[in-house]
């Protein structure tokens, strides 16, 4: 790739990549009985602590029902719990259980290890652009 490709090219490439890379790090986990989002979720609520349906429904951007299946098949795999909001007893909020924290911890260092792996095999000026892209494609997702 030259800097002179356009945008929308640019674009298209960069989806791609960023797709195919995902999908190849989504399968470095430890339960592969756990969809994605299920994993996905459960990594959320490890990094956050705890969290109600509705907010884990709009971190996921799906409707409540959904994401009640979605806790539902976590908590049937001893991964999370739900309890009692301590500031409102009326709310529920799901929890990771410590086994569903270390489910997450060993899946998020599988990943790092096949990824290491990988960016071991590149030039340090391949991987100095990767950090650069990394900050740029950071800013992209929050944008």
């Amino acid at each position: 790739m030259n800097g002179r490709i356009s945008t929308h090219d640019l674009s298209s490439v960069l989806r791609i990549a960023v797709a195919r890379l995902s999908r190849r790090l989504r399968a470095e986990k430890e339960d592969h009985e756990l969809s994605d989002a299920q994993t996905a979720i459960l990594g959320y609520l490890v990094r956050e602590g705890s969290g109600t349906i509705g907010r884990l429904s709009e971190f996921e951007r799906v409707k409540p029902p959904s994401m009640n299946r979605t806790v539902n098949r976590l908590e049937e795999a001893g991964y999370v719990e739900r309890t009692a909001d301590a500031a409102d007893g009326r709310k529920v909020v799901v929890v990771p259980t410590r086994r569903g924290a270390e489910l997450v911890a060993e899946t998020r260092r599988r990943r790092d290890a096949w990824l290491h792996q990988r960016l071991r095999t590149l030039t340090a000026e391949q991987r100095a652009t990767l950090a650069e892209a990394a900050e740029i494609m950071r800013e992209l997702a929050d944008s």
